[in-house]
């Protein structure tokens, strides 16, 4: 489509000039790109579970928020949210979409917030970023610590199958309006690395405003696929013991061929 050599070959100069670490470029233009993302059914998935186990949430902490999408379906249900993120850029963009919530920058693994939450959410498989057991595991334990005790996890994590066949002949490709009105083309490649089992993401777009030119840039992103005895085992450690792995959205159970599963943990009294 945009008649570069392959985004897989890290020694090109060109790629390596228009490298950026992740989400860092990509909050830009993240919200034009992700805009047919279904975070509305989501919540109403996450809230029929809550509702139909007796919790009414009041408060949320929406973990890996990133530009705010689902924090904003959240907030709009009259929850009173907080959202964290680790980049400091996709947060820019959450405070200027919800200039009244309030958003903390912060690691999964080790956040501290000084106060508990009747839901904890992390979605769009932000947790697959945690690549490796420990780190997941760390992550759980957080999440563990900041729910008051009747309060419910809700998470979605791409399973192994999900990472290795993340997408049809490995590639998604579109052009889209930011909200500026530039232009913005995309390609996005994918390979999975059988050494390391993770999935790799090559992410390249290239941004058209008039007056200022065009911007071009690659982001790569590295995720572990995690299935449902990995999760549960680590849900356990981290004191869950009363929880569901399920399919969206009718809440079956997960199958081998499962690409993605959602956890729903409560913290028990």
């Amino acid at each position: 489509m945009f008649g570069k050599a392959d985004l897989r070959r890290q020694a090109d100069p060109i790629v390596s000039l228009m490298q950026h670490p992740p989400f860092t470029a990509l909050a830009a233009v993240y919200d034009a790109i992700m805009a047919d993302v279904e975070y509305d059914h989501w919540l109403d998935f996450v809230l029929t579970y809550a509702r139909d186990g007796g919790l009414e949430p009041r408060t949320a902490l929406d973990l890996a928020c990133g530009t705010g999408g689902f924090t904003r379906e959240l907030h709009a249900a009259g929850l009173a949210v907080t959202g964290l993120d680790g980049s400091a850029e996709m947060l820019l963009s959450a405070r200027q979409r919800l200039p009244s919530v309030p958003f903390v920058q912060g690691d999964l693994r080790t956040f501290e917030l000084g106060q508990r939450f009747d839901l904890v959410t992390c979605v769009f498989d932000s947790l697959n970023n945690l690549l490796s057991t420990q780190d997941l595991g760390a992550a759980f334990g957080q999440m563990y610590a900041h729910l008051n005790a009747g309060g419910l996890l809700a998470c979605d994590l791409n399973t192994r199958l999900g990472v290795r066949e993340l997408w049809e002949g490995d590639s998604i490709e579109g052009v889209v309006t930011a909200e500026d009105g530039g232009e913005v083309h995309y390609h996005w490649s994918h390979h999975y690395d059988p050494q390391e089992e993770l999935g790799v993401v090559q992410a390249f777009c290239r941004v058209m405003n008039e007056g200022e030119g065009v911007q071009e840039f690659v982001e790569t992103h590295k995720e572990r696929g995690y299935d449902p005895a990995e999760v549960a085992a680590l849900l356990h450690g981290a004191g869950f013991s009363r929880f569901e792995i399920v399919e969206y959205p009718d809440f079956a159970e997960p199958t081998p061929d499962t690409p993605r599963i959602w956890v729903l943990a409560w913290r028990d009294a």
